[in-house]
Order: C-alpha cells, then sequence, then structure tokens
C-alpha cells in the first residue's frame, strides 16, 4: 500500500498518465483529509478550479491542489509532533491520564477528519493549512464561544454524524465539527439547545 509521499511523487509525475496521477491524489486523502475524504476533494477541487468529477484534470491544477494539502499535512504533521512531545513529558512528569483536548486528539490522529464536514459541500473556503493552523491556535488557549476557524457563533448541536464522535457542535457558517475542547461549557450548552437532527 502506497504511502502519502509515494502518492504525491505520482500525482507530479509528467511520465504518469493523467488518470493515474488524478487517482493518486484521490489516494492521498485517505492518508490526509481534514474535512473527511469527500468534503476535503470538493474543497481541493474548488480551490484548484476544477470540476470533482472531471476526468481530463490540467495537471498543474492537479499539483495546485495537491500542493495546497501537503502544505496543511506539514501544519498538522508538526502539530502531531509537538503534541506527542508534550505528552511524553507529562508521562515522565507523572501524569498518566489525558485531558480532554488529548481524547479529541486521539479520534483524529493522522489528520482524517481534523475539522470534519458532515455535508461534503460546506467546508470553509480558506486553505487547508490556514484553518488548521486557526484551529491549532484555538487548541493551544482557553476554550471560547465560537468557530474557531470562521468565528461563526451560529453552533447547532448534531446527531447521526457519519464520523466519531457522531454528534457535537457544527458550525452552521463554515460546516466543522467544532472540537469540543475549544468551546467553553456554555457554547457547548447553547449548541445543545439548538440541535439538529440529522437524517440518515
Amino acid at each position: 500500500m502506497a504511502g502519502f509521499r509515494s502518492l504525491a511523487r505520482q500525482v507530479r509525475d509528467p511520465r504518469c498518465d493523467l488518470a493515474l496521477r488524478r487517482y493518486s491524489l484521490r489516494k492521498c486523502l485517505e492518508r490526509f483529509a481534514p474535512y473527511g475524504h469527500r468534503a476535503t476533494w470538493d474543497h481541493l477541487c474548488a480551490r484548484a478550479g476544477f470540476h470533482p468529477e472531471d476526468r481530463s484534470v490540467d495537471p498543474a491544477r492537479l499539483v495546485a491542489a495537491l500542493d495546497e494539502l501537503e502544505e496543511a499535512r506539514a501544519v498538522w504533521l508538526g502539530y502531531e509532533a509537538e503534541f506527542a512531545e508534550r505528552r511524553r513529558k507529562e508521562k515522565h512528569g507523572g501524569l498518566r491520564r489525558p485531558g480532554s483536548v488529548d481524547d479529541w486528539h486521539r479520534l483524529t490522529w493522522g489528520g482524517f477528519g481534523v475539522a470534519w464536514c458532515d455535508d461534503p459541500g460546506v467546508h470553509p473556503r480558506e486553505p487547508l493549512a490556514e484553518v488548521l493552523r486557526r484551529l491549532i491556535a484555538a487548541l493551544e488557549r482557553e476554550p471560547g464561544t465560537a468557530c474557531p476557524v470562521c468565528r461563526g457563533e451560529r453552533l447547532r448541536w448534531r446527531y447521526g454524524l457519519d464520523h466519531e464522535p457522531s454528534a457535537g457542535p457544527v458550525c452552521a457558517d463554515c460546516g466543522i465539527l467544532v472540537p469540543r475542547p475549544v468551546l467553553t461549557a456554555g457554547a457547548l450548552a447553547d449548541a445543545r439547545r439548538s440541535r439538529v437532527l440529522v437524517s440518515a
């Protein structure tokens, strides 16, 4: 099974046929997809300027989409390295019980669904790396009352999400499942009061 870097090389390789290059970009999303596979694909297509179903994409657009994905992956891998080092030091210091950020992080290890978007057509418009930087910054400060990505305050509790956790606060503006540790208890309670059922 090919890893992210070897798939990325195939996307960039002009000797590979276009179908393989497109397929390899899609396969990269099995290794790293911050919004989930479908929403991340939709985001990359929109940002690079090609239709998600386009089978004859300009190779330069495929590479532009890959560049954005790689930049975001570098941001996330840097965060994961710092996170692992912090946990190592905490364990060495006798702190064995992880906190709420650690519980959330365990569910997103590797970067899949870090900023989950249950509706593939509703996701942040900013570059992926910027979205992840905002999310990481929120995880490293005191909890707030708004979405850490778009600063939207219309948080709705949704059930039946195609993700773990399967319920949580979703930003009505940018569509991400907001990590619970970045929100105050009051913001979480407000979101629960405005819950939305997601049909299967």
